[in-house]
């Protein structure tokens, strides 16, 4: 059996198509479903059903746009309340794609609608099992998204229903199985994702946590919810967008690309309040940007970080782009829920700068400078970006540690009277920072230029100010 997996390194997320004589079925497609219609014409299919494995928070689906441009059928587990046309399969209905049979398994525990699909070949043999949120790669799906959206589903209550779901549903099923999981490492719907995408069930069965024979229900729930950090704001928000439905992508992408002179782009962030998002990559951001503009780089985990540091998946936006890339940015945007893209930059910033308008520039220094800053003791305070797993495992002494996530909570901790560098990993993350503290009046500060993988390899090997195997 032939199962495709496309996967989307930027959000970490896996969809599935599979064809059988002419007919084609879509798993958890994305916002932008050409590909997928692409992807049957090839095989001179039409696509018969977009199968969904739940609600998704992370990112919006592509199922609306998908039924309207091939008439296929949306289909959800039990449970499900989508506000718009559906199948709600019953548990162990099966539908048929060609000579495949896809069968439905309610699997409750990540949400109460999520339900895993197991694939059968032309020859009634079981293949695999897209398991959505239930089951990853070396993990599970947390229980604790739905609450936001439903209260009285508790992540206790989540986590219970997730352990019956396994142990009964999915563990009694053949080791042979393919597990096809909706997401990999980097995603925010688990905590310890494998960087692998397909496993077989058998060998998950012996590695993956969560499914030791010997665990208890209070085991289970015990380890599933120690260390789950909060969620991204805009998970909730998408969770209703999938649910209750939302705009056309063709129609946001002809409002999002809209090109704009200087004067128009500073009419429209005027009139609108609408956000400069600036997605050039941190070196070129650094000099020179528009006033109040907040840098997120194309080049990185754009949608997820997008959506950690924009609250409000309705905010208006203006980009300001390298050449030819705004169309992807509006699609990645809108991968998220961030539909309200009005116009990008014609020319670029090069045309602000030319159209003589203000502009501003932030400051960086290389590992070289800090060095030399500590060896004759004039190193300032260094704010330390990464996450706190990352600053826990190493760090620079005496380093201050505000996760990116975290800053606009922590602003006060954060001087105006004295100077101070940023760092993250490599700079992706600590440029964003930067433009966010500009935005907000800081400008006593540097960014270090590659971050803390760049200070460590140059100094660690001295020892003489750095601890040994560690940095704290």
């Amino acid at each position: 059996m032939k199962v495709e997996q496309i996967y989307t390194g930027c959000l970490a997320h896996a969809a599935y198509y599979i064809e059988s004589k002419g007919e084609a079925a879509v798993f958890d497609p994305l916002r932008e479903v050409q590909p997928y219609i692409d992807r049957a014409q090839i095989d001179n299919a039409e696509i018969k059903y977009v199968f969904e494995t739940h609600f998704h928070a992370d990112f919006v689906s592509g199922h609306l746009d998908l039924q309207k441009k091939t008439g296929a059928a949306i289909v959800f587990g039990p449970m499900a309340k989508p506000g718009y046309d559906a199948i709600i399969a019953e548990d162990n209905q099966v539908f048929t794609v060609g000579d495949y049979k896809v069968k439905v398994i309610h699997t409750p525990g990540h949400t109460m609608e999520s339900t895993t699909y197991l694939l059968l070949d032309e020859n009634d043999e079981m293949h695999g099992i897209i398991t959505g949120d239930t089951l990853f790669i070396g993990d599970v799906g947390r229980p604790d998204l739905a609450q936001h959206v439903v209260s009285d589903l508790t992540e206790e209550k989540l986590a219970s229903h997730l352990f019956d779901s396994l142990r009964n549903k999915i563990m009694p099923l053949p080791d042979h199985l393919i597990v096809y999981p909706n997401h990999g490492a980097g995603s925010a719907c688990g905590k310890m994702m494998s960087k692998e995408t397909t496993d077989t069930l058998g060998n998950q069965k012996k590695v993956n946590y969560a499914l030791r024979a010997d665990m208890t229900r209070e085991e289970f729930m015990k380890e599933l919810l120690t260390g789950l950090t909060a969620p991204p704001g805009y998970f909730p928000q998408n969770v209703l967008m999938n649910i209750q439905g939302y705009e056309s992508l063709d129609d946001i992408m002809e409002r999002g690309t809209q090109p704009l002179s200087p004067d128009a782009f500073e009419a429209a962030a005027n009139e609108t309040g609408a956000l400069v998002l600036d997605t050039r990559e941190a070196g070129e951001f650094m000099h020179g940007f528009i006033p109040n503009s907040i840098n997120i780089g194309l080049d990185g985990s754009f949608a997820q970080w997008v959506g950690e540091m924009i609250p409000d998946v309705k905010q208006a936006i203006l980009l300001v782009t390298d050449a030819d890339k705004e169309e992807e940015a509006v699609t990645r945007l809108s991968r998220v829920g961030y539909d309200n893209t009005i116009g990008f930059l014609s020319g670029g910033f090069e045309t602000w700068k030319k159209a003589g308008k203000d502009y501003e520039t932030t400051a960086r220094v290389t590992v070289e400078d800090v060095v030399a800053q500590y060896e004759s003791g004039t190193l300032p305070l260094v704010i330390d970006v990464r996450k706190k797993s990352e600053f826990d495992s190493e760090h620079l002494i005496d380093a201050l540690n505000i996760p990116l996530n975290e800053i606009n909570q922590h602003l006060a901790q954060i001087p105006k009277d004295k100077p101070f560098l940023l760092h993250c990993g490599g700079g992706y993350r600590s440029m964003i920072a930067a433009s966010i503290l500009k935005q907000r009046g800081w400008d006593n500060f540097a960014d270090i230029i590659g971050g803390f993988d760049e200070l460590k390899e140059t100094v660690l090997p001295k020892s003489e100010y750095v601890c040994p195997t560690t940095l704290l």
